[in-house]
């Protein structure tokens, strides 16, 4: 593996936790604030192609992520420990399973099922970081490096949680080519109901989505652009030195494991394998009507996305089920009330808040 580990990106995480297959490009591309990107990605520029502006949270909100954290590290570790049971219940047939994270938010999660697999079974796993992009694909580089080490159907795909479901599309559609790859995607939450592999259906809140690069071994989201990643080169990613004295990495990993038991789940839990009628896409789709947005990529549904656009975009307006329930939505409301972005409660169904973003002529 060390011929690997001299290219790809330099990471806070432990090397016998996760292998990133993503090329160092620290450096080497500029960062850009979210209006700046926003407008050039209005302007049909991939988001792939840039690097959001990263910047350390303010006190008060890192307070609201340590609180955060503390409420709901248990729910985060029952629903780690239900998605390893049915991970390895999938896998009983394959061989040792080989957890492939998308990166970012994949990562500390595939780091939590890998060490609970290990820490109940007793065997090893190994467990990698790879890059997919929505209107892009998947790493075929990474992918022909995984297969030319392990076998087709050992491959488990993994991420923190599930919006529309555009990122488990794109998996789907790519992965036609590689016969015998599952394109099952176990998740923490599955809001939005399309995955056959989670921890939960609740849009809760997953401590590790309110932080970007600080909570995902200071490494950036992920960056495929032809004079920085080229035809035999993994996509591209950038380390954070700057932010070492802020790591909370494995706070949050510690954190989680301090509520991980060991106990059997019931096969009620177990058994809830299947698919929702009616996906969240359809809740987003009936968002964007109604909100006269004509392109649904600029609808971000959950928890977690909607978070994200609130660091990383520069979001129109926010749609919460409930305006009170600030153990859910507080650092959401904290986010819009900094960046002058308005909250409204509306019915929302699977989710419990949405982010809206407009066309910048529209705003």
């Amino acid at each position: 593996m060390a011929g690997v580990m001299d290219t790809t990106v330099k990471t806070s995480y432990k090397a016998d936790d996760v292998v990133l297959l993503l090329k160092d490009v620290t450096g080497r591309i500029k960062e850009q604030p979210a209006r700046e990107r926003e407008m050039e990605i209005q302007n049909g520029r991939h988001y792939c192609e840039m690097l959001p502006l990263e910047e350390l949270p303010t006190a008060e909100y890192y307070s609201l992520y340590n609180l955060a954290l503390e409420k709901y590290a248990a729910e985060t570790a029952h629903a780690v420990k239900v998605l390893s049971e049915k991970i390895v219940k999938a896998h009983k047939d394959s061989g040792p399973v080989v957890l492939v994270s998308l990166a970012r938010a994949g990562l500390p999660v595939g780091v939590l099922v890998k060490h609970y697999i290990q820490d109940k079974y007793g065997f090893e796993v190994m467990h990698y970081g790879v890059s997919i992009i929505r209107g892009k694909g998947i790493d075929h580089n990474a992918m022909k490096f995984l297969l030319e080490r392990y076998k087709p159907e050992q491959l488990q795909f993994v991420d923190g949680w599930t919006g529309k479901g555009a990122i488990l599309n794109t998996l789907k559609k790519e992965l036609k080519a590689y016969k015998g790859v599952s394109p099952g995607l176990g998740v923490l939450a599955d809001p939005a109901g399309i995955c056959s592999l989670y921890g939960t259906r609740e849009d809760f809140l997953v401590a590790s989505s309110l932080l970007n690069s600080t909570v995902s071994g200071l490494t950036s989201r992920t960056i495929f652009r032809d004079d920085l990643t080229g035809s035999k080169d993994f996509h591209g990613a950038v380390y954070y030195e700057k932010f070492k004295g802020a790591d909370e990495t494995y706070n949050f990993i510690n954190a989680v494991e301090k509520h991980m038991d060991y106990f059997d789940i019931s096969e009620e839990e177990l058994a809830g394998c299947g698919t929702c009628a009616g996906s969240g896409m359809e809740e987003a789709e009936k968002i964007a009507d109604a909100f006269g947005i004509d392109d649904i990529t600029r609808v971000k549904p959950g928890i977690g996305e909607c978070t994200r656009v609130l660091l990383r975009r520069v979001p129109w307006k926010i749609l919460v089920r409930d305006l009170n329930d600030d153990g859910h939505i507080g650092h959401i409301k904290r986010l819009a009330m900094e960046k002058g972005v308005e909250v409204a409660e509306y019915p929302l169904q699977r989710y419990r808040a949405v982010g809206l973003i407009k066309c910048e002529s529209d705003v």
